[in-house]
């Protein structure tokens, strides 16, 4: 089973998000995310200073295999981006959950938050998908 942390909110999208303790959220893609991509090639993200929405695309990930666009699991303002994916897109790969993280947003409404999938609901949908 692919790696699922417990402190994360999750998207049938395969994105991942974490409150921070200023209250900002940082997202990401998931374990499930990057092992169905296969080997992660190329990362765009939004500036610094744009808004994104929730379950808009915000970005792209390309593998070898496909191009997906990076879907917000809320909607705020970008305070942050993660230059490391940026410039070594093979981190999302091999640390999806810490080091492989893509953006930090300062949310709109935070409740958003709670429309999203936990630890364990999200590990039941990943096991009912077919690989």
């Amino acid at each position: 089973m692919s790696n699922i942390p417990e402190d994360l909110h999750y998207t049938r999208d395969h994105e991942w998000a974490r409150v921070d303790a200023d209250g900002n959220v940082i997202i990401g893609i998931t374990d499930y995310a990057q092992s169905s991509l296969g080997e992660i090639v190329y990362v765009e993200l939004p500036e610094v200073g744009d808004s994104v929405t929730r379950e808009e695309a915000f970005g792209v990930v390309e593998s070898t295999k496909s191009v997906s666009d990076l879907l917000a699991p809320i909607t705020g303002n970008v305070t942050e981006t993660n230059g490391i994916p940026v410039e070594n897109p093979e981190v999302c790969n091999e640390d999806p959950y810490e080091d492989g993280w893509m953006l930090k947003i300062e949310p709109i409404d935070p409740s958003e938050l709670d429309q999203l999938m936990g630890a364990d609901e999200y590990e039941e949908y990943v096991s009912g998908l077919s690989s």
